[in-house]
């Protein structure tokens, strides 16, 4: 698989461990991110991630700043985005299984490594359900086309 990475100055560390867990887990990635500490504006980085996994080039996008909600708004801006905001395992694994999440958005300054490492693997790994949750995601892409879900 390929991931689209994005980070801003505050998400630079985190996005180095990342890329080596990516690395260790058979999977390739494009970095769109900071290449430091210098401050970035996450809007840039994260549209050109987003845009990489909503255009096919990329599988899925993990998308670092200080929060992560910065990334996450970002990212939910993009057609064919379905950014989440992860916190734990458990985030993790239903924002796959249940709304087929293909961008994973990160706090760069509120996790911790083993957090991150847990989180990421657990997103990578987890598949979507379908079933019952696709009808959702049909109505999730009907909003983003600017028609009514419950029609």
């Amino acid at each position: 698989m390929i991931i689209a990475l994005a980070n801003d100055h505050r998400g630079y560390e985190t996005k180095v461990l990342i890329k080596g867990l990516v690395e260790k887990m058979g999977h390739k990635y494009v970095d769109y991110g900071s290449d430091g500490k210098s401050p970035v504006d996450y809007p840039d980085v994260g549209y050109s991630a987003a845009i990489a996994v909503s255009n096919g080039e990329a599988e899925r996008g993990i998308l670092i700043c200080g929060t992560g909600i910065g990334m996450c708004i970002t990212a939910n801006k993009v057609k064919n985005v379905r950014g989440a905001l992860c916190f734990d395992e458990i985030n993790a694994r239903v924002s796959r299984q249940h709304n087929d999440a293909n961008v994973l958005c990160l706090s760069g300054d509120l996790l911790g490594e083993s957090s991150v490492r847990r989180i990421v693997e657990v997103w990578l790994e987890t598949d979507f359900m379908g079933g019952r949750h696709q009808q959702r995601l049909d109505k999730v892409r009907k909003i983003e086309q600017g028609e009514d879900p419950r029609e």
